[in-house]
C-alpha cells in the first residue's frame, strides 16, 4: 500500500501525446469528493522534446520534486523498469509498470492495466464463456489484457497480432506465468478461423481511437453470440463495439478498464478508497458518450 493518508497529493502521468488522457480529471473529481488537494499533471515526452528512454530522468526529477507517484504510459511502460527500485509481483510479471508509487525514497512500480481490466470484466461481462478467447493486439495494453483474461479463467487466450513475432513473445511469456498451452500467437491470416470458433474478442489495438477510426477486423467474421471486449474509450462507443451491438453481441467498452486502473491507482497513491461508482459516472460524463456496457 501507499504512504501514510495525508491531504495533499502531487501525481503524474509520463507518455507521448498524452493531452487528451481523462487521467487528470478522474483523478482530482475523485480527490474533490474527498476533500484533497490533489495535482495532477502531464508530462509529455512529446511537448519536453525528449526521447522515451529520458523516462529515468523525469523519474527521478518528479521524486526530488516531492511527487507522490507517477502513472506511466505508452511508450514508456517497459523502459520505465530499469530506473525503479523495487517492483510489485503483477509488474514484475507483466514486465511492464503503469504505476510508480514513491515511498521513503524508493520508487515502487505496479501495474494497474490488470487489476483494471480484470475488475471491468468482472463487471461488465460476468457470466460469458471463457473457453475459446481470440485477442487482437499484443503490445502493452495487450500484454496486461491478456494475463487478466487467464487471471479470469479463460482456458486459452489466441494472440493475433501484425508483429507475428510479437505475438508469439507475448504467448510464451504468459505460458511461462500461466502453464503450458494457455496461450497460442497467430498472425492475422488466421482470424476468419480462429473467430468462427471463439466464444469472444478482446480488442487491445489503437483501432476505434479518435484517431485511429474503423475496424480492426472484417465485420463479417463477427457473428451473434460472440461477446466483445474493448480496450479503447475514447470514444466509449467505437466502431467495433457499434458493430457488435447490431449483431446481438454483448459487448464491454473500454471505460471500466480506464477507471479501475485509475481506482487501484488513486489507492496506491493516496492510501484512500476512491468510489469506483461516482467515477464509472464521471468517465460517461467526460467521455462524451452514454449507454451501458452491455
Amino acid at each position: 500500500m501507499a504512504k501514510d493518508a495525508k491531504d495533499s497529493y502531487l501525481v503524474g502521468l509520463i507518455g507521448s501525446g498524452i493531452g487528451p488522457s481523462l487521467s487528470p480529471a478522474l483523478h482530482e473529481r475523485e480527490a474533490d469528493r474527498q476533500g484533497l488537494r490533489y495535482l495532477y499533471r502531464l508530462i509529455d515526452i512529446d511537448t519536453l522534446g525528449v526521447p522515451p528512454e529520458a523516462v529515468g530522468d523525469l523519474v527521478r526529477g518528479a521524486r526530488d520534486l516531492g511527487f507522490d507517484g507517477l502513472n506511466i504510459t505508452h511508450p514508456c511502460k517497459q523502459l520505465v523498469i530499469e530506473h525503479l527500485d523495487a517492483l510489485a509481483p503483477q509488474a514484475e510479471a507483466l514486465g511492464a509498470v503503469n504505476t510508480v508509487v514513491f515511498e521513503d525514497g524508493r520508487a515502487v512500480g505496479h501495474n494497474t492495466d490488470v487489476t483494471g481490466f480484470a475488475a471491468s470484466f468482472a463487471r461488465g461481462l460476468p457470466d460469458v464463456p471463457l473457453e475459446r478467447v481470440v485477442q487482437l493486439g499484443a503490445g502493452g495494453a495487450g500484454a496486461a489484457v491478456a494475463h487478466a483474461m487467464l487471471t479470469l479463467g479463460a482456458e486459452r487466450v489466441t494472440v493475433v497480432d501484425a508483429l507475428t513475432d510479437r505475438a508469439a513473445g507475448l504467448a510464451a511469456a504468459l505460458n511461462r506465468h500461466f502453464g503450458p498451452g494457455r496461450a497460442v500467437g497467430a498472425a492475422l491470416d488466421a482470424l476468419p478461423a480462429l473467430m468462427s470458433q471463439a466464444d469472444g474478442l478482446v480488442h487491445a489495438t489503437p483501432t476505434g481511437m479518435a484517431a485511429h477510426p474503423g475496424l480492426p477486423l472484417p465485420a463479417e467474421l463477427l457473428h451473434p453470440g460472440l461477446w466483445v471486449a474493448e480496450v479503447v474509450y475514447r470514444p466509449l462507443e467505437t466502431e467495433l463495439l457499434r458493430t457488435a451491438r447490431g449483431l446481438g453481441c454483448a459487448t464491454l467498452d473500454g471505460g471500466g478498464m480506464a477507471v479501475f486502473q485509475a481506482v487501484d491507482a488513486f489507492r496506491l497513491f493516496t492510501g484512500r478508497e476512491p468510489d469506483s461508482a461516482r467515477m464509472l459516472a464521471d468517465i460517461t460524463e467526460l467521455a462524451g458518450a452514454v449507454g451501458t456496457p452491455r
